[in-house]
């Protein structure tokens, strides 16, 4: 079977969708990953801060105005790692959320200079609207930034499978 080396939207899209695994929010466990040149320069999942109670542990979610505003979102966390890093600028970056990030965080992702966003799935919330990924085209519009609903081909889909199901490959021999 031919090797199926991935498009850096599948390489990136794919990372995200393993970041969120990491997520301790269970109302929507959503990953980021924020891309410059070809290369990670943060990640980020949807959960508290660091020492604060997990939604998902005994405290659970702290609700207003039916959103959790106990968890920080994906994409809110790609950005504040990278300022907590130091040293990383995200001007000029790409994006690759699971899904489209709400207007709280599309606004510090504007701020933040990125330039292209690859979202797996719009979610829909009170800052969306109905026509979903509409409106997110249209505030990318606004910015100028590009905006990209991303579509795994079918053969990306079963290569991953096949990724996960084998063993860590042995080293060829000499």
């Amino acid at each position: 079977m031919p090797y199926n080396r991935p498009t850096w939207d599948d390489y990136f899209m794919s990372i995200a969708k393993i970041v969120a695994t990491r997520s301790t929010c269970d109302r929507l466990r959503a990953g980021a990953v924020l891309v410059k040149n070809n290369r990670i320069i943060s990640t980020g999942y949807n959960g508290a801060p660091p020492g604060m109670p997990h939604c998902d542990g005994e405290e659970g979610h702290k609700m207003e105005e039916g959103h959790c505003i106990r968890t920080v979102h994906g994409e809110e966390n790609c950005i504040l790692q990278a300022a907590a890093l130091g040293s990383i600028s995200t001007v000029g970056s790409t994006l690759y959320t699971t899904y489209a990030p709400c207007y709280h965080c599309f606004k510090k992702l504007v701020v933040g200079g990125v330039k292209r966003i690859v979202a797996g799935k719009v979610y829909r919330d009170r800052f969306i609207g109905a026509q979903g990924d509409e409106i997110v085209a249209q505030w990318c519009d606004e910015v100028r930034i590009e905006f990209t609903l991303y579509e795994p081909s079918q053969e990306w889909l079963e290569h991953t499978a096949r990724i996960f199901a084998a063993p860590i490959e042995e080293k060829a021999a000499a």
